[in-house]
């Protein structure tokens, strides 16, 4: 088994941080690197993305593209959200988020990643000359990426609260599952409509 683990402080609220990465896909949008990319696409949603969420990670690391499915194990409110996987290439794959408060304005939040390649030692070998170094780096990048986002120093304004995005896919549904930029455009079209009238 590999465990890939990594920390970072944010001079944010811990509240605003657990909200941002209950979300796996705004992480996920912040693992590109030359050699990884990954997109996490929520499958089935739970009560305020809690215990049961399921989701699906495509994962791009080096030219190898792997896909898995998984399902959130743990969620404790502004300290911790474990997910594992439940079908997939791996023999185990585990990600947890912990977060802590170091005051007002200031969380250090600790991601880990413990899992275990397919193919036995020749797994084992490849994890080493390639896929453990790709996922340091991306996991790397993407906690520098997510702190300069809610930080207010990130170029990309992708945060928004659970509920204000529980809305957008109720929105999504009803627009027959067009894609979320289509059902913001249709959002922002109506605001402006209304702001015209007013």
């Amino acid at each position: 088994m590999t465990l890939v683990k990594n920390s970072i402080e944010i001079k944010t609220p811990v509240e605003s941080v657990f909200t941002y990465f209950a979300r796996p896909e705004h992480v996920s949008d912040q693992i590109k690197t030359d050699a990884v990319g990954m997109t996490v696409v929520p499958m089935d949603i739970k009560e305020g993305m809690g215990v049961g969420t399921t989701f699906r990670i495509i994962g791009d690391f080096s030219g190898k593209r792997l896909e898995w499915d998984c399902e959130t194990t743990e969620f404790i409110r502004n300290e911790k959200i474990t997910a594992k996987q439940i079908e997939g290439p791996f023999k185990r794959w585990q990600i947890t988020n912990e977060f802590e408060s170091l005051g007002d304005n200031l969380t250090r939040v600790t991601m880990s990643v413990d899992y275990e390649m397919p193919f036995g030692p020749l797994g084992a070998i490849l994890d080493k000359a390639k896929f453990e170094k790709s996922a340091k780096k991306g996991m790397e990048t993407a906690l520098y990426n997510v702190r300069g986002l809610l930080e207010g120093n990130g170029s990309i304004p992708v945060y928004i609260t659970l509920d204000a995005y529980r809305k957008i896919l109720d929105e999504k549904k009803k627009m027959n599952d067009v894609p979320v930029s289509t059902v913001l455009t249709a959002i922002l079209e109506k605001y402006n409509e209304i702001e015209a009238k007013a």
